[in-house]
């Protein structure tokens, strides 16, 4: 991966900013994680269902070059690379986990620090905030912390534009304030047509992830 040190410096010094909260006996809290027990193939898996993987770089609907599991260039991976030229799944996961551990998650256990977590709300954080990038901006994080629920769920629907995203944010709002998953193991792998570089979504296949992921999050 390109840069690798510096996205690790990045994420080092973030982690030294975030104090371990203190917790009562029995109480799990997420503060500080070791990630690999943090990011389960469960939580990895909900947010490779909304994004799917396309093995060479193909452009968004916005026209941006992406590859994988929704990586551009701002991930600081440069993705030009695979263009024409596929990656295997292995190492479209690979990134992807990586990216998670120390582009994502460190943010979103920094703007839940000690408040108590469970898994179906860690990943529909963290889905949410691999889409937008703004999770220590939006407002709905900021009302749950201080107990309105209700609210909170109401301005998680803030975050609908393009209107394309609409059923993924839903998605992310039941798992977040319900617990209903999306992701059922399998993910869609898509083709891209060519001249136009846009995803062919009428060839998408399911593939089993979950071994692959398991195996990146084993690392």
């Amino acid at each position: 991966m390109t840069d690798l040190a510096s996205i690790a410096a990045h994420a080092r010094a973030i982690l030294d900013e975030v104090e371990k909260p203190e917790t009562t006996a029995g109480q799990k809290v997420i503060g500080v994680p070791d990630f690999p027990h943090q990011i389960t193939v469960k939580v990895a898996q909900e947010i490779v269902e909304h994004e799917a993987i396309v093995q060479e770089a193909y452009l968004d609907s916005k026209n941006v070059w992406t590859w994988g599991v929704g990586v551009t260039n701002k991930s600081g991976h440069r993705v030009e690379r695979y263009k024409d030229n596929p990656a295997s799944i292995e190492r479209c996961i690979e990134i992807y986990v990586w990216l998670l551990r120390t582009e994502y998650a460190p943010d979103v256990l920094a703007e839940f620090q000690g408040h108590d977590l469970a898994e179906h709300q860690f990943a529909a954080a963290l889905s949410f905030h691999w889409n937008t990038g703004a999770i220590r901006q939006a407002s709905w994080c900021d009302s749950w912390k201080a107990g309105n629920i209700a609210q909170a769920e109401q301005e998680f629907m803030n975050w609908r534009k393009p209107p394309e995203i609409i059923e993924r944010r839903t998605k992310e709002q039941r798992l977040f304030f319900h617990g209903e998953w999306a992701q059922d193991g399998m993910a869609p792998v898509i083709p891209v047509r060519k001249p136009s570089y846009k995803p062919d979504w009428g060839k998408m296949r399911q593939v089993d992830i979950r071994e692959e992921l398991k195996k990146a999050l084993e690392k």
